[in-house]
């Protein structure tokens, strides 16, 4: 949880991010307990802007405050993921659709210039890059359709799905996959194929249904239950 705050920018919101960061890529475990007076101490400021970041981190589901007993990290749930994945779904199905009338060439090659970044995190077995050009490529394509609250709830979704998405790098959802997803989304969106793009998005989102049952057995100590939805359960990719 490396990190230097800007003293100049507003403090809570930084907060939050290095601490989702660090709670993504399992350096904050489940379960464990966070102080207010360390975390200030760690950055140098006062424990305001760390209480605010622990609200703000717990209305995503990523830690539990309890009054007078402390602040926790929360275990992975399997139904809290599977329905961020299912609102996903819903929002970046359209959200591709949308884009293929509105997309620019040169929103293709931001687009293609994040896939060659991930292929080039990939390569150097960097998780936490190839994450953060992850959610770089969805929320560009929220940008394209100029749709800031699409973005804002897709990225509240992916406070879940991406717990299990780093934890799926690099064997049960391969980097090389997760790219060549991306590749055929840009190629659709790109040949005007609504249809296609929607398919590729869908088929993209629904790969971390593929991964979760197998995390969860390979981290029981990460995840509070083994349950997932039934509205998940019984989906197909075509």
């Amino acid at each position: 949880m490396d990190a230097t705050l800007r003293l100049k920018d507003p403090i809570a919101p930084q907060l939050v991010q290095v601490l989702r960061q660090a709670i993504i890529a399992v350096e904050l475990r489940p379960g464990e307990a966070l102080s207010e007076k360390e975390i200030a101490g760690r950055f140098g400021v006062s424990r305001q802007p760390v209480r605010e970041a622990f609200i703000k981190l717990a209305e995503a589901g990523l830690v539990q405050v309890l009054p007078s007993r402390g602040t926790y990290v929360m275990k992975i749930s399997m139904r809290a993921v599977a329905n961020a994945r299912f609102v996903r779904e819903a929002v970046e199905c359209a959200i591709a659709r949308a884009a293929t009338t509105l997309i620019t060439p040169a929103q293709v090659a931001r687009l293609r210039a994040l896939i060659e970044g991930q292929r080039n995190a990939a390569a150097l077995d960097d998780h936490a890059g190839f994450s953060v050009l992850d959610e770089d490529f969805h929320q560009l394509l929220a940008e394209i359709v100029d749709c800031d609250y699409a973005g804002r709830v897709v990225e509240g979704a992916r406070a879940q799905t991406d717990r299990v998405r780093y934890l799926s790098l690099p064997g049960a959802s391969p980097a090389p996959l997760l790219i060549s997803q991306h590749v055929a989304i840009v190629d659709a969106i790109e040949a005007r194929d609504a249809d296609g793009a929607e398919t590729q998005m869908r088929k993209h989102l629904r790969e971390i249904l593929n991964a979760l049952p197998r995390i969860a057995h390979d981290h029981p100590e990460l995840f509070e239950d083994e349950i997932m939805p039934e509205h998940t359960r019984t989906l197909h990719i075509p």
